[in-house]
């Protein structure tokens, strides 16, 4: 049994004050496998505060300091590698084939960062001014669970080459992936402060975040709800933000095009990271006169796509990462039926033999109308994919 009770500040381990725990279940077999102990607003607070402080000091480094930091960082996340795919398969269901290419995106997040740092110039001349791009303060980095590592990297080496220091709250659900991959960052000896980590949900840690007045910008990756939210509580003290959020991504397929290699990738990159991805191509708009074929190539697809534990080298699409997400989907999947789409593979209820975890049908609706809900809404994290017609 996994207990986290440990957050990330000043460049220490340290008791958090918050005392709400939050439990952390296999989402394979719904077990509770551990349980998490979250931080308030006042771990926050010490959080900002500390990476306030530091910003004084690490805001001053040069550029190769600041690349011999990524190194450090580099270093010490790839000598775990192995560790972190299968804290990734274990802990968030991801596949080893998704796993291992998530982490990979971790690790090298710092050696593109570093190239990007060695030629990046912060001085330049426009016209008859000199121009000196400055860092800008403490970042707020907040995090979602479906590549919970390959963000917290990718975001903390910006900051770092920008010479800003940082207030990580990942999921809640990630805190295994996030203790590992923090002891990574201590190993690597960043000054204190530079970096702090504070587990914690996001209506406590992620509202003080979005709130304090010593937060300079605001980084998140996550829904289009939270992230509306996030920009609103940060007018008051003038914080400049980076959203990423939910998609309804289309993947459009021209009369030209190789139907037999076009509609299997298709098909494939819906169910990327278990579908739970908001880059996932879930939408597919074919030419009108083709809809019959494309139903047949995309039917024959979503048979070849093994559902399944996600520890087999074979399996294309783990669980959902919890019961809500997988009971959100399944009501996605009544609502398209309700709303006259064609259901062409998959439907609603579990995989044969899977029926413990989170597992969901390789679902493929079509004659989907654009007016219909779930053409409109990313279902975030699904197992389906969408047809609209090119009229």
């Amino acid at each position: 049994m996994n207990q986290i009770n440990k957050i990330y500040i000043n460049g220490e381990f340290v008791t958090p004050r918050g005392t709400e725990t939050f439990d952390l279940i296999n989402p394979v077999t719904n077990q509770k496998t551990g349980e998490v102990v979250l931080g308030n607003e006042e771990d926050t607070r010490m959080a900002i505060a500390a990476a306030k402080k530091a910003f004084s000091t690490f805001s001053k480094t040069t550029k190769e300091e600041r690349i011999h930091f990524l190194r450090k960082l580099h270093e010490a996340v790839s000598k775990r590698e192995d560790e972190l795919v299968a804290v990734m398969v274990n802990e968030y269901g991801g596949t080893l084939q998704f796993s291992r290419m998530s982490v990979q995106n971790a690790i090298s997040a710092f050696t593109a960062t570093i190239n990007t740092l060695e030629s990046y110039d912060f001085e330049r001349t426009v016209g008859h001014s000199k121009v000196r791009f400055e860092s800008l303060g403490v970042v707020g980095i907040i995090t979602p669970w479906n590549a919970s590592n390959s963000f917290i990297c990718n975001k903390l080496a910006t900051a770092i080459a920008a010479g800003c220091t940082a207030v990580i709250k990942p999921s809640e659900m990630s805190a295994v992936q996030t203790q590992l991959l923090t002891e990574c960052f201590h190993e690597a000896g960043l000054p204190e402060g530079v970096l702090n980590i504070v587990n914690g949900l996001g209506n406590v840690v992620g509202n003080e975040i979005t709130q304090h007045p010593d937060i300079a910008k605001i980084s998140f990756t996550g829904s289009t709800l939270t992230g509306k939210a996030i920009a609103k509580g940060a007018v008051d003290t003038m914080k400049r933000i980076t959203l990423e959020l939910g998609g309804k991504s289309p993947n459009i397929i021209l009369e030209d095009a190789d139907f037999e290699k076009a509609i299997p990738m298709a098909v494939f990159g819906a169910y990327m990271n278990n579908g739970q991805a908001c880059i996932a191509p879930t939408r597919l708009l074919v030419p009108q006169n083709r809809l019959e074929e494309v139903n047949e190539l995309a039917k024959k697809a979503a048979g070849q796509v093994k559902v399944g534990n996600p520890d087999e080298e074979d399996t294309l699409v783990g669980p959902m990462v919890s019961v809500k997400q997988f009971e959100r989907v399944q009501s996605y999947i009544r609502l398209g039926q309700e709303e006259g789409a064609v259901l062409l593979a998959g439907g609603e209820g579990k995989p044969e033999g899977l029926e413990n975890g989170n597992f969901v049908k390789a679902t493929i609706f079509t004659n989907v109308r654009n007016d219909m809900r779930i053409a409109q809404e990313e279902i975030f994290r699904t197992c389906t994919v969408y047809y609209s017609l090119c009229q």
